[in-house]
């Protein structure tokens, strides 16, 4: 069974010690075949850790989109990555969504309640990030956005009485170790290895997720 992170454990995860950004990306592209794009960073100003974006109050400092034509600007060539990352060694690493893969986000109290129980029925589980906002992203199959609605439905709930949002085509997550300004860093939850390389379809992992998401409202 992989390991998986519980509560503060988190933020001592080793999994990218010593990594910079750059190879990092450089990594995710060429090993998981994830096309990546930089996004924002962050700058030092009076002491604070600010976004480039130069927003005072962005609510995601140093981990969004720093242009709005990002879709185009993501690749799955690591050589293109490396290129971009030298051009901005800060810059955080984002993934976008609907391509290799889609997201399921869920808050990080449901995220935890569904993992030990899709450990107990022994679901396939691909990789799953732990944001600093308190979020858990599970990395589905693509298509997932256009599957969750309908399926939340048939499981005699309203999509929108749930904090279940898929994020498919035109969405993105934040990779490790992408900082939030002070908050801290995304963290794997469960790591990506060799084992979760295929990922799961959304149908296999709504019903835990659901589930746990009505339980913390």
């Amino acid at each position: 069974m992989e390991e998986t992170i519980v509560g503060t454990e988190a933020a001592q995860i080793p999994q990218q010690r010593g990594e910079s950004l750059l190879e990092t990306a450089v990594r995710y592209a060429e090993e998981r075949h994830w096309d990546v794009f930089p996004g924002t960073w962050l700058e030092a100003v009076d002491g604070l850790q600010c976004c480039s974006c130069g927003d005072a109050s962005c609510p995601a400092p140093g981990a969004h989109p720093a242009r709005p034509d990002w879709a185009t600007q993501a690749t799955g060539s690591a050589t293109v990555a490396r290129r971009m990352w030298q051009q901005q060694p800060t810059a955080s690493i984002l993934l976008p969504t609907g391509r290799t893969f889609d997201a399921l986000s869920v808050p990080e109290s449901a995220g935890f309640l569904a993992l030990a129980r899709m450990e107990r029925m022994e679901l396939t589980l691909g990789p799953v990030t732990l944001t600093p906002d308190r979020r858990m992203h599970f990395f589905v199959l693509p298509g997932a956005a256009a599957k969750v609605p309908d399926l939340v439905r048939t499981l005699g709930w309203t999509p929108s009485s749930l904090r279940l949002t898929p994020l498919g085509e035109g969405g993105y997550v934040a990779a490790p170790p992408t900082r939030f300004g002070s908050r801290g860093a995304v963290q794997w939850a469960r790591r990506p290895t060799h084992v979760n390389r295929w990922l799961p379809d959304a149908e296999e992992l709504v019903s835990p997720l659901a589930y746990a998401c009505g339980r913390d409202r």
